[in-house]
């Protein structure tokens, strides 16, 4: 069964953040929730630093059932804990209006990748 954010509770902030930081002002913060998930040792957040830290993110409420369908959801490559582009891709994932407006997102980063090519 894949984890959805409507399971926990949780409400998608993201396309707001989106809006008003823009797309790489986005990913920094994305960068940010990723470094107060992660076990520090690791690099990666794992079952129990997930189960640790989820309060900062507000997931305090979150059963272990969940929090471990939360990794598997954005474990691509099966390590069972995830990286910081597993993240960021999960995070997105999560958030169905994010998606909706990700191919604005992608056109914003890529002019401003190549504005100076122009």
């Amino acid at each position: 069964m894949a984890f959805t954010a409507e399971q926990s509770g949780f409400q998608d902030w993201l396309p707001t953040m989106a809006e008003r930081l823009g797309g790489e002002g986005l990913i920094g913060e994305l960068c940010n929730g990723f470094s107060l998930l992660m076990d520090r040792e690791k690099g990666v957040i794992d079952f129990e630093s997930l189960k640790k830290n989820a309060a900062a993110l507000g997931l305090a409420d979150m059963s272990d059932e969940d929090l471990r369908s939360m990794l598997k959801e954005g474990d691509f490559d099966g390590d069972g804990a995830l990286n910081q582009m597993e993240f960021c891709v999960l995070m997105f994932r999560l958030s169905p209006d994010l998606m909706d407006q990700s191919w604005f997102l992608l056109e914003e980063a890529l002019h401003q990748e190549f504005k100076d090519f122009c």
